[in-house]
């Protein structure tokens, strides 16, 4: 055969581990140059096109759309040089090995005679029954795999993924399965009659019983819900935080009448901008008077960074992510209002590149869209702060006039809930940065002068 040049799972982001062949957008015969858009790849945090390194024709595709879990340095395709015959390339004998998920080739008959298992799993009398993760089951239906002479190793007694491609494995190198089993085997002795009820009566099974489709959902019966991998990352992050860093926190309302006012103004001269848009700006000419705030934590010293980058946080249907506003105490409203729209947009369809998505300073979570009166955020390390934000609430305050006299107004207030690592940003510095973030939301004046 002609020798293929390897394309290879690239790392597309810093704690990319695996990732998910969403589609090429070449195919087999193609001439592919360097630079040129082989496949879209999802990682943990975005989708993201991967470009080509080398050039030539490619011959191969090896992990086909749609696959899952592709390990890093996984062999994905091969191209040949220009003028090669591209149907005639070596597959490598390795090809595929160190994908944890891609489509499992047809198992090869074992050496040793064995009895095929039905192409369904269905239960059978005197066995116990099995509960399986979705991807387990496509494995066993696929290869005609009985798993309930082996011990489940997930959580609640769940035969995983893993457990599968485990007995797969030893199927195909024709040995018995190393596994311990269930049930075991009959002593050599008599059992006493509460032994034999164990072993023949399946009344109450020490594992619950998977359900049938088409039949009503037995008891204990449960979905799987398989986690992307922006879900997983996420999972990792969030327990890192809360169990590594000792988080505080401190609250403030801020009157928003002003920035609302300002904003209908705007809007006459069609610029439309939101009140978000007001409390990044607002945070950023805040860090920029207190830069000891625009700090991050690297496992052993502060650094205090020179540029001050504003993460947003958007939902997604992948999950949370937080875009990056570069230089925002440089920036204006307006450009500040284009630069968060277009992100946020990026971020929903995934297509952020991962310097969209990499750093960032200081964070903001707004959930005053969803009536969130106030709240408190998951600090996103390796930065130091992240301010949670609520909705407006029209409320009551007791101010005096010029003459002194006490009188009754009607204000829109807002909380907002700053969440500081403690390690580099103290209570004191952070009561500090509130009040000022306070004073520049209810004079956003000041926002032009900075």
């Amino acid at each position: 055969g002609t020798p293929g040049i390897k394309v290879l799972m690239p790392a597309l982001s810093p704690t990319m581990e695996e990732g998910n062949i969403v589609k090429w957008l070449k195919k087999e015969g193609d001439t592919v140059n360097v630079g040129d858009a082989l496949c879209e790849i999802e990682t943990d945090k975005a989708v993201v096109t991967m470009e080509s390194s080398d050039e030539g024709i490619l011959a191969k595709i090896l992990v086909e759309e749609g696959s899952k879990n592709v390990r890093l340095g996984s062999l994905i395709g091969l191209l040949v040089e220009e003028g090669q015959d591209w149907k005639q390339v070596e597959i490598p004998a390795d090809a595929g090995v160190p994908s944890s998920v891609a489509s499992p080739a047809p198992a090869p008959a074992p050496a040793a005679p064995s009895v095929s298992a039905p192409p369904k799993l269905q239960h059978q009398p005197g066995k116990l029954q099995v509960r399986l993760s979705p991807a387990a089951r496509n494995i066993l239906e696929t290869h005609g795999l009985d798993p309930s002479n082996v011990t489940p190793t997930g959580p609640r007694g769940i035969f995983t993924k893993e457990d599968a491609l485990k007995l797969l494995q030893e199927k195909q190198k024709g040995k018995p399965s190393e596994l311990k089993p269930v049930v075991s085997p009959a002593p050599a002795a008599v059992p006493s009659p509460s032994q034999a009820t164990a072993v023949t009566s399946y009344s109450r099974p020490a594992i619950p019983p998977i359900s049938t489709p088409g039949q009503p959902a037995a008891v204990g019966t449960f979905t799987e819900i398989p986690a992307s991998n922006i879900r997983r990352v996420i999972a990792k992050r969030l327990t890192e935080s809360k169990t590594t860093i000792p988080h505080a926190y401190a609250a403030a309302d801020c009157a928003i009448d002003a920035v609302l006012k300002l904003r209908k103004e705007l809007a006459k001269d069609d610029i439309k901008v939101s009140v978000n848009d007001f409390i990044i700006k607002a945070t950023a000419v805040t860090l920029k008077q207190m830069p000891d705030v625009n700090v991050t934590w690297d496992g052993e010293a502060c650094r205090r960074l020179q540029s001050i980058d504003i993460s947003i946080a958007v939902a997604t249907d992948r999950g949370l992510i937080t875009p990056i506003i570069k230089d925002a105490a440089a920036k204006g409203i307006k450009e500040i209002a284009a630069s968060a729209k277009a992100l946020a947009k990026k971020a929903r369809d995934g297509k952020l590149l991962p310097e969209e998505y990499q750093g960032g300073s200081f964070s903001i979570s707004n959930l005053g869209m969803f009536g969130i009166s106030g709240f408190t955020a998951v600090i996103n390390p390796p930065q130091a702060c992240i301010l949670a934000v609520g909705r407006a609430r029209p409320e009551l305050r007791v101010v005096e006039d010029e003459e002194g006299n006490e009188k009754l107004e009607q204000h829109q207030l807002m909380t907002v809930t700053l969440s500081s690592d403690g390690r580099v940003v103290d209570d004191e510095l952070a009561s500090k940065f509130l009040e000022t973030l306070k004073a520049n939301i209810e004079n956003p004046m000041r926002l032009a002068l900075n």
